[in-house]
């Protein structure tokens, strides 16, 4: 039993994260951020939730590079094969639902 205060974490680098369940080889993180990830494609489905701060998040659909903004409590999926990357707009607090070693 553990009770998580996303708003009190914090890490020491960018993309820093806290392992809060590994349930059947699917891993939930909460991330904190203050700079871009990469471009990448994910091994299998992944949900990012918003829990804190701002990010845009910027995707290809149909080989057409796209942005949206995400808000607190608001959802980003991305299928298999998703290309995206995260840019936060100051610090974020991000929780990430993905298979277990995905990138």
């Amino acid at each position: 039993m553990e009770i998580i205060r996303s708003k009190d974490f914090t890490a020491t680098r960018a993309w820093g994260a806290k392992d809060i369940a590994n349930m059947n080889g699917i891993s939930t993180r909460l991330h904190w951020t203050d700079q871009a990830y990469k471009w990448h494609i994910n091994d299998g489905q992944e949900v990012f939730v918003i829990l804190d701060g701002v990010v845009e998040m910027f995707y290809k659909q149909d080989g057409n590079e796209k942005s949206t903004i995400l808000n607190v409590g608001d959802i980003f999926y991305a299928s298999v094969g998703t290309e995206h990357v995260a840019h936060p707009i100051g610090e974020a607090r991000i929780l990430v639902i993905e298979s277990e070693g995905s990138v």
